[in-house]
């Protein structure tokens, strides 16, 4: 195991359609897929296409839906340390001008403790805050063993006070920063205070904020990606943290600014696709976006 993932699972079903039928009314979408969904599972696919070895803890029922789950994983070669609950969680996705609509079904009612791992020869572990007890204890665990540990601050969650502490790299989202009721610049300085050696606030096309250790606030713009070419911005964020965690892994020594750029241009290919299963880049598509897409020109202000 290089990398250990943990977040809830999810079965994503992405269609594409002008509106959703209200009533006794039908319509026909354009076109749909079916892929392996949630944060940090989609983040550990990313990892896996990219050529790292993850492996993911995660919700996993005794289901037909749980069964095409693992059938997704097995082709990618991730083990799956599956907790039990009742039923698969779905996702119903409709992408639409750069935006989605999210229906979510989800069971975390977990039946059983989280297992127990061996994380010899683990570098990294990355959580989206879901499993709450499990991210804190392999959070612990990963800090007493030097391994780097990352967060995507989708939203505030119950846990997130207690997590941030141990967290090194916490790349969080415009909802993070609503819901604390703070700024950009604030949210930033907030996640320095609780010891993040890195912290992040994603915003989409309008790019990222970041520092890296007692560093000013630094802005990298998104990839201008015409708008004609993105069809489904759902997994983005994901493919960005499952890029940057893999880049950390292959290229040790490079910097964290490296890192971001290397998944900035993953998740630029993979808003290009429907599904996330078409999103996952390898390295030649990541190649590619650097290479075809200049940086978004911006004036910023935190």
């Amino acid at each position: 195991m290089q990398a250990l993932f943990i977040g809830q699972a999810y079965i994503d079903i992405t269609f594409l359609t002008d509106e959703l039928p209200t009533g006794d009314e039908k319509t026909i979408a354009r076109d749909y897929a079916v892929s392996f969904g949630g944060n940090a599972v989609t983040a550990g696919f990313a990892a896996a296409r990219l050529g790292s070895k993850p492996e993911i803890m995660c919700s996993l029922a005794d289901d037909w839906l749980a069964r095409m789950f693992l059938d997704m994983a097995a082709k990618y070669g991730i083990p799956i340390h599956g907790r039990k609950v009742h039923e698969s969680s779905l996702s119903f996705i409709m992408p639409k001008d750069g935006k989605r609509a999210i229906v979510r079904c989800r069971d975390d009612a977990y039946l059983h403790p989280f297992q127990p791992l061996n994380l010899e020869g683990c570098r990294a572990l990355h959580l989206d805050g879901h499993m709450p007890d499990a991210a804190l204890h392999y959070a612990r665990a990963c800090r007493e063993a030097g391994i780097l540990t990352s967060l995507d601050g989708g939203a505030v969650r119950a846990n997130t006070e207690e997590l941030l502490p141990l967290i090194d790299v916490a790349v969080v989202s415009a909802r993070f920063c609503e819901q604390l009721g703070l700024g950009v610049g604030e949210t930033l300085e907030y996640l320095r205070a609780k010891g993040c050696h890195v912290g992040a606030v994603t915003l989409g096309e309008k790019g990222m904020h970041w520092y890296e250790g007692d560093g000013a606030l630094r802005h990298m713009p998104a990839l201008d990606v015409p708008a004609e070419k993105v069809v489904d911005t759902n997994g983005a964020g994901d493919v960005f943290h499952g890029a940057y965690v893999h880049h950390h892994l292959a290229a040790p020594d490079a910097g964290w600014e490296e890192h971001f750029r290397f998944a900035r241009a993953a998740s630029a290919h993979a808003i290009q696709h429907l599904g996330n299963e078409a999103s996952m880049p390898r390295d030649e598509d990541v190649a590619k976006a650097m290479g075809q897409w200049p940086e978004k020109a911006m004036s910023v202000t935190v």
